[in-house]
């Protein structure tokens, strides 16, 4: 199509109509994957996550090469980088008998993909956890709520806690702490994401409880999501990292020196 900005369903051009449902039910789930010149890091795993979600909220697979095939026609023709949105969603589903929802479809959206480093996040906390954090659904009103609030009150993005502080995820992405020469990623229920797991293939870090009341002892911070790989964090509340760690930079390397796999 050669445009940041395609919607396809099933490949082919979206009937307004048919997002209705999408819209006004807000019962599905998704994949957002950066694709560099036709080639996206963790493809393997996308696909794992839109089947293995699609399992979970229809009780159906999807067909993989299907979707490959959805997300190379939406972004064909353009040849920098691109966000690409894998939605999926029943547009016959019945508010009243969700039960009966077993005929999903492929909505791939696009978008630009930012290609210069962002500076460091500043971040405050706010306590709550996503329905079935396990799933990557649409629902996205509680994240983007307290995403807005932080934004309201002077931050750029919240940090999630359980009720005694405890961190686990962000609105749209992981975070990970630097200890000395290695990464401690949270052991809380949160959204296993696609750049998290590939980092940890690279360096594989241990996973445990933090408290936001400690993360003073580490030497460093970061998020990580698919459109945006890795990026280092500025401050949590009043817990404030001045510059950046070196390991930090490895960690970035490594990442981008993963091959992305054709779609």
């Amino acid at each position: 199509m050669g445009e940041t900005g395609a919607m396809l369903l099933n490949g082919k051009p979206v009937d307004l109509d048919q997002l209705k449902v999408l819209g006004l039910t807000n019962y599905g789930h998704f994949t957002s994957m950066r694709v560099d010149a036709g080639r996206v890091r963790g493809l393997t795993l996308h696909l794992d996550r839109l089947t293995r979600d699609c399992r979970a909220l229809f009780g159906v697979d999807l067909d993989r090469d299907e979707i490959r095939n959805h997300v190379r026609q939406a972004v064909d023709g353009f040849a920098g980088s691109i966000v690409a949105r894998v939605t999926v969603f029943d547009p016959e589903l019945d508010l009243g008998h969700p039960a009966s929802a077993s005929n999903p479809q492929v909505l791939v959206t696009t978008r630009s993909a930012a290609s210069a480093p962002s500076p460091p996040l500043v971040l405050t906390t706010r306590s709550y956890e996503r329905d079935v954090p396990g799933v990557k659904h649409v629902g996205l009103f509680g994240t983007m709520y307290h995403r807005r609030q932080a934004q309201i009150g002077g931050f750029e993005d919240v940090l999630f806690t359980d009720a005694e502080g405890y961190i686990s995820e962000g609105a749209t992405w992981n975070i990970g702490l630097i200890e000395g020469g290695e990464v401690v990623w949270p052991a809380a229920p949160a959204l296993p994401g696609i750049t998290m797991e590939l980092i940890r293939r690279e360096r594989a870090g241990v996973s445990r409880q933090v408290n936001v009341a400690d993360l003073g002892q580490y030497v460093g911070a970061f998020v990580t999501n698919a459109a945006i790989g890795v990026r280092s964090i500025a401050s949590v509340d009043e817990t404030r990292w001045t510059s950046e760690d070196a390991i930090l930079e490895q960690i970035r390397k490594e990442y981008g020196a993963i091959p992305g796999e054709p779609l």
